[in-house]
């Protein structure tokens, strides 16, 4: 494997087991990583090392230990597979150097990959992963079997959860949920840890499989049939949860089996922390979530803030301000008073706290006041694959163009965001009224355009959604 066919991501590195990722690609990225532990951190750095349910994911997590050992790294290997924030809880608690999560999140079971965490407990940022980056094939790969402690990292994790969470008001409140874990890095732990506390918890698809039993091990609608069948089949549960495959994400299911959109579980968790457990600090949320945000809990003592969609954007922030909630509109969420890191864990147990406290039995009619207070939401995206020569331009091309109108409202301003190259990759064209907006992003490493829309009906969101599709082929001047 060659060092200049490895490209970090925004998160470190994903790719093809085996043809991509193997032994060979994986030691070149951790002496890479070594060095730069070394560099940055002088004589006696320290990591921590974690890993998911994937194929070779130990594997990969015993080399990378060894090579930071080679190296004379300190290293705490996970005696387990583990959920990602985990290993960002066991940096920021340890006051460790740095942290690496043999990972490939929620892509398909062909894929494995390596996160990044700093020593703050969050995603490495664009400066310091492309640093990693220069240093590959630099060095000659050291390996030992010293300075490696095989630690179960788990009840440190679960002692914060313990302070942070109010389980017996859970129990007493006699809120019952369905966690799927599917077949993901979450395995059992979030049903083990609720019923040893007491209350009744469910546990599907809690068996960790490489390929997560055929599903894509993402938290959508879509993917989630089990947790909707279950829970349709038990409508005495209040409640679904699920985790993604390395369980640093959340979806929620309302009772009998109805999804709850990530928007609106957004809106449920900034009501919880701002309304009622009045946790100070900023919002801070991808430019995908929805304003309503901004119209509900903006005020002079708290501000609303857009970052551009990728969850080290609002680590940024959270490490510059006090912060309350950090939110992506793809269920990643990350809280001011636990690790400036998405937590699907912590997300599930809150989001239990929070039906708990709100005197509802049942999602559902939580759900209902909600809308009430709120009004409806719409929303919608569209992942369009476009493989035509120009998508690169699109959006550089468009900025310089200064839209005047989108759907016969006018636009009131852009909003541009760049990529680690620093090209115009995303950008949210602001229309005059409340909650109304487009957003285009071109993706740098899938023949990808992702269209997003929010409006005032559905009917707005569909025709915001269909211009940006023409936008996309006007300015890559190729037809529809």
């Amino acid at each position: 494997m060659k060092s200049d066919t490895i490209h970090f991501g925004t998160d470190g590195w994903r790719g093809l087991l085996d043809t991509e990722m193997n032994m060979a690609s994986a030691g070149l990225v951790a002496q890479a990583f070594a060095d730069y532990l070394k560099e940055k951190n002088g004589k006696q750095p320290s990591c921590a090392i974690g890993y998911d349910g994937r194929k070779y994911s130990p594997e990969f997590a015993k080399l990378f230990a060894e090579i930071l050992s080679g190296n004379g790294i300190l290293t705490h290997l996970s005696d387990r597979v583990v959920p990602t924030p985990v290993i960002s809880y066991t940096v920021k608690h340890q006051k460790l150097s740095a942290g690496v999560m043999i990972t490939a999140s929620h892509n398909p079971p062909a894929y494995n990959g390596i996160k990044f965490k700093g020593p703050y407990g969050g995603p490495f940022f664009t400066e310091e992963t492309q640093k990693v980056e220069t240093l590959l094939g630099k060095s000659p790969i050291k390996r030992s079997r010293d300075h490696i402690p095989v630690d179960n990292l788990w009840p440190d994790y679960q002692s914060r959860l313990n302070e942070l969470i109010n389980f017996d008001r859970i129990r007493k409140a006699g809120i019952t949920c369905v966690v799927d874990s599917m077949h993901g890095a979450g395995g059992s732990l979030l049903p083990d840890l609720l019923t040893q506390k007491g209350c009744r918890a469910t546990g599907i698809d809690s068996d960790i499989l490489h390929d997560f039993g055929g599903r894509a091990a993402e938290p959508l609608e879509k993917n989630l049939s089990p947790l909707k069948q279950y829970l349709m089949g038990h409508p005495d549960y209040s409640l679904g949860l699920a985790t993604d495959g390395d369980a640093d994400r959340l979806g929620v299911m309302m009772d009998g089996g109805i999804w709850l959109s990530a928007q609106e579980t957004i809106l449920l968790l900034a009501d919880y922390l701002v309304c009622v457990k009045d946790i100070p600090g900023a919002i801070i949320k991808s430019s995908s979530v929805t304003d309503k945000l901004r119209m509900l809990y903006e005020s002079p003592d708290r501000q609303v803030l857009d970052v551009q969609v990728g969850f080290k954007y609002i680590t940024e922030k959270m490490l510059e301000l006090p912060v309350a909630l950090g939110v992506e509109e793809s269920g990643g969420f990350g809280y001011g008073i636990h690790i400036p890191e998405r937590d699907g864990i912590f997300s599930a147990l809150l989001f239990l706290e929070m039906l708990a406290v709100s005197g509802y039995q049942k999602l559902s009619d939580k759900v209902a006041q909600l809308r009430e207070k709120a009004g409806n939401l719409y929303y919608d995206r569209i992942d369009y694959p476009f493989d035509k020569p120009g998508r690169m331009r699109v959006l550089p091309d468009l900025v310089r163009n200064d839209l005047k109108n989108i759907g016969g409202y006018p636009v009131h301003r852009m909003d541009t965001y760049l990529s680690s190259r620093g090209v115009i990759n995303g950008v949210k064209i602001r229309l005059e009224g409340d909650c109304r907006w487009l957003i285009l992003r071109s993706s740098e490493t899938e023949p990808m355009m992702r269209i997003y829309a929010e409006g005032q009906s559905e009917s707005e969101v569909e025709t915001f959604l269909k211009i940006g599709v023409q936008l996309i082929h006007e300015y890559a001047g190729v037809p529809e």
